[in-house]
């Protein structure tokens, strides 16, 4: 890997990794067009993805220091008045990962699999939960914001980012909707749908971490280094960019793009340009 690739894939997923157009499919079609697929096993291709999300992590961090910083001090202070509501979104983040921590442990040899680098499941998936969204766009109530979600919208939110485990799914897409359909706004399913991201990416990210210190070289290491970096910076710019767009807009843009890019990928294959799998 070169810096030039590590620049690509670093912004590739900052970019992609918060709005609901599915940041695993983007890289695995950047690492398809920068001929990494070619150098690297199903398995070292999906710890290079894993890591390199660490960077967006940051950025989830730094954006929302504020709520985890008042979460830090409730935990010092658990009695106290002010501590009711940052231990209540610590309970919403702990009840939202159980699902996809119970299924990630289960379906592990399949999602580091070779079938989950396959192009016409990535394409699937795209085209699939476009359509899932659009409905949640449509079905959608969009009465309450992330102050004043429920344990029940925690637990919804958590169960739909399960889907993400699919790659091309889209871990924002997913629960997106699924905050859509619970009776979030648009803004408040995403803002909830960020912060339940925080157990489960760093859970996946330090468990790839381990693999990737044994399974990948120290160069690459390096440019997989600079490529969480580059994301964590366009990542950060990336979350307050959709937080606005979302106050005013629906998400039928990235329907729309979604679609045209599951299309791409099904001509890609089907004219013989790429093969289906990694």
């Amino acid at each position: 890997m070169t810096p030039a690739d590590a620049l690509v894939l670093g912004l590739v997923q900052g970019l992609t990794e918060f709005i609901p157009v599915s940041s695993t499919a983007h890289l695995v079609f950047a690492a398809r067009g920068l001929g990494l697929s070619e150098k690297m096993t199903p398995e070292q291709l999906t710890a290079t993805v894993a890591v390199v999300q660490l960077g967006t992590l940051a950025a989830v961090f730094a954006y929302f220091a504020r709520d985890l910083a008042a979460i830090a001090r409730a935990g010092l202070a658990p009695r106290a008045p002010e501590s009711r509501a940052p231990l209540r979104l610590l309970g919403y983040m702990v009840v939202g990962t159980i699902p996809i921590v119970i299924l990630g442990l289960f379906f592990k040899k399949f999602v580091e699999g070779p079938w989950t680098k396959d192009l016409r499941l990535i394409a699937a998936a795209l085209a699939f939960w476009s359509v899932a969204l659009a409905a949640a766009e449509r079905l959608g109530r969009r009465a309450r914001d992330a102050a004043a979600a429920t344990w029940r919208d925690a637990w919804i939110v958590g169960l739909f980012q399960t889907f993400a485990l699919i790659p091309g799914s889209s871990r924002s897409g997913t629960t997106l909707a699924g905050g859509l359909l619970a009776g979030l706004t648009r803004e408040g399913a995403a803002r909830l749908s960020f912060l339940l991201s925080i157990p489960a990416v760093t859970a996946a990210g330090a468990l790839e971490l381990h693999k990737a210190l044994r399974i990948l070289d120290r160069g690459t290491l390096g440019m997989i280094a600079l490529a969480a970096a580059v994301a964590a910076v366009s990542g950060y710019a990336s979350i307050g960019l959709l937080l606005r767009f979302l106050k005013n807009h629906s998400t039928i843009p990235f329907v729309v793009y979604r679609l045209a890019l599951a299309a791409l990928l099904f001509g890609m294959v089907f004219s013989g340009k790429w093969a289906a799998g990694a």
